[in-house]
């Protein structure tokens, strides 16, 4: 960071007891970034496991086949969670860890260690809150076709009745999906993700399908537990155009619609935005009768995950779209080791814009954070610049919260480094670091940030 850049971003003071004494604090994790143990007690495959075996498509062909080892390690990161005065643990279920087909028949040992994860986070004082779709699909169900085949309804409501039934005594928060922008656009058309696919219809069809079982989860979880706080998390990024030119802003209104609003709108009852987004018309094709009713869902919660602001050219080279994000480092902005732009103010943005539509009751932030070269100096971790990260996001927060009555919860984006997709273990996003060949762990100055923050109650 330049002086100039640290100056701009430097926030004033936070206080925790300023945000309120409902307000959730929390920190986010994911199980096929984190678990490892990938063929071991019965797991089947993921997509990502797959995915992973193949050539160039990971940052120097890194792999999650042990990641963190949270499978064996999973007392002593829970410990650190304690440590750090987190009051509240986001992590997911590993579908194929549970059901290693995707469907049929269970895996007793993988129940088992959800059972032991959770139990040790009540033994600790930690509330669990689980996402049960964190990206990593069976890749038996992959060669059915995964989230472009249908069936996919039946398979992700035998899944979560499984795991509701098995845990709901335990867990009060359940998250149905984790970005699906994401993992259908970056998986199904991009296909710079695992299943690696590409092309509009594969997007479409897992699109349609992703806001299905969004609504479908929801309605299977309050079927076996009605007191259940139930929610889904989206990516939401804010968009402005690079000029005042109307095709500029036009670029990002389209931009902003397909990023911010395909799937959180179908779930408030508002359709999809076609109008926005003219080839979105073509999902017609695998929309069925009684669709529009079952795509609605009424969440306790919406969770909202933003790191940056993304600036929009317009371009013709670009189909369907003819828009353009312009990469923070052609900008010569401020950025993040990923090249997103910090630009704090978009978490404040983002919460504002989620917070109009009426349909929506509460807002949490399931993930905030930002990736930096971290290095070990001394035994110690000195990432001075993720700490003014978070103090400067969270200031934005705080605004929010002053005007905004439904934000009501934050969540760090991670516990610990971990496997990140397809940047592999380059990216460095924990409070703790790890080191991934001893798999030692070390509080980062931005973990102890965070508990010193979290522990002022004045």
């Amino acid at each position: 960071m330049n002086e100039e850049s640290e100056q701009e971003i430097t926030p004033n003071v936070l206080k925790k007891s300023e945000f309120g004494n409902e307000f959730v604090w929390g920190v986010s994790s994911s199980a096929l970034q984190t678990e490892g143990a990938s063929s071991i007690d019965g797991k089947g495959a993921s997509i990502w496991d797959e995915f992973s075996k193949r050539k160039g498509k990971i940052y120097q062909n890194d792999s999650p086949e042990n990641a963190c080892n949270f499978y064996a390690n999973y007392k002593e990161d829970i410990q650190l969670v304690k440590e750090l005065g987190i009051p509240n643990f986001r992590f997911s279920f590993s579908w194929s860890r549970i059901i290693p087909e995707g469907k049929g028949n269970l895996n007793q040992a993988g129940l088992d260690f959800y059972h032991r994860v959770i139990d040790y986070c009540i033994e600790l004082g930690i509330e669990p809150w689980v996402t049960l779709y964190h990206w990593d699909l069976p890749l038996a169900l992959e060669e059915k076709g995964g989230w472009t085949n249908r069936e996919i309804l039946n398979w992700f409501k035998e899944y979560v009745e499984l795991c509701v039934r098995s845990f709901k005594s335990k867990v009060k928060y359940w998250m149905v999906l984790n970005e699906p922008m994401v993992f259908t656009g970056a998986g199904y058309f991009l296909g710079v993700h695992a299943p690696g696919k590409r092309g509009l219809s594969n997007f479409l069809s897992s699109m349609h399908n992703a806001v299905l079982c969004q609504a479908i989860g929801l309605k299977t979880i309050k079927n076996i537990q009605p007191e259940a706080q139930v929610g889904t998390t989206f990516s939401c990024s804010f968009i402005t155009p690079n000029s005042n030119s109307a095709k500029d802003k036009h670029a990002a209104a389209k931009i902003d619609a397909l990023l911010n609003r395909t799937f959180l709108e179908p779930s408030l009852g508002l359709g999809y935005p076609l109008k926005a987004l003219p080839f979105l018309k073509k999902v017609q094709k695998f929309i069925l009768e009684g669709d529009d009713e079952l795509m609605k869902a009424e969440f306790d919660f919406i969770g909202i995950q933003n790191y940056t602001r993304e600036v929009v050219t317009h371009t013709y080279l670009i189909p369907y779209l003819n828009a353009k994000i312009i990469p923070a480092d052609k900008r010569k902005v401020y950025h993040t080791l990923m090249d997103w732009e910090v630009y704090p103010e978009a978490i404040y943005e983002m919460v504002k814009k989620f917070g109009a539509y009426s349909q929506i009751k509460k807002i949490i932030i399931t993930e905030n954070g930002a990736s930096f070269p971290d290095e070990i100096t001394n035994n110690s971790v000195h990432d001075k610049d993720r700490t003014l990260f978070l103090k400067s996001y969270l200031e934005q927060v705080q605004k929010a919260i002053r005007e905004e009555s439904k934000l009501s919860g934050y969540f760090v984006w991670s516990l610990t480094d971990n496997f990140e997709w397809a940047e592999g273990y380059r990216q460095r996003f924990g409070l703790v670091y790890i080191d991934f060949k001893t798999q030692k762990r070390l509080i980062k100055d931005s973990g102890h940030w965070y508990k010193k923050f979290l522990s002022n109650t004045e």
